[in-house]
């Protein structure tokens, strides 16, 4: 066992310098502390396989559906089912941290939309 947090967590830059800190890792589940900064969004995408439950820390998100748009606020968690076209932006003027848990793993596993 190994104690992570993330001063110590294997770390990538994703969108336009979000950044993830991969907490927990395996082919089966994987845990990423994530924070945007303010005015950021990702792109449109879905995963074909996995689940995805975001959890969060501090700020406001918003987590657009194919149907929906979510408002999420710190403590508030929403999971989205795979084949289901999703992205999380941060409209605010603070930056937006959460946890994202994915069930199984998304690597190779997510399909970019226009």
């Amino acid at each position: 066992m190994k104690q992570i947090s993330k001063q110590n967590a294997p770390h990538y830059q994703w969108g336009n310098q979000c950044d993830s800190w991969i907490l927990s890792s395996n082919p089966h589940l994987s845990v990423k502390q994530e924070l945007m900064p303010p005015q950021t969004r990702e792109q449109n995408h879905l995963h074909q396989f996995a689940q995805q439950t975001f959890y969060i820390l501090s700020g406001t998100a918003n987590m657009h559906t194919e149907n929906s748009v979510f408002e999420l606020v710190k403590g508030d968690s929403l999971t989205i089912p795979p084949k289901t076209a999703h992205f999380i932006e941060n409209l605010r003027d603070e930056p937006l941290e959460f946890l994202v848990i994915s069930q199984p793993d998304t690597a190779l596993d997510r399909i970019n939309l226009s």
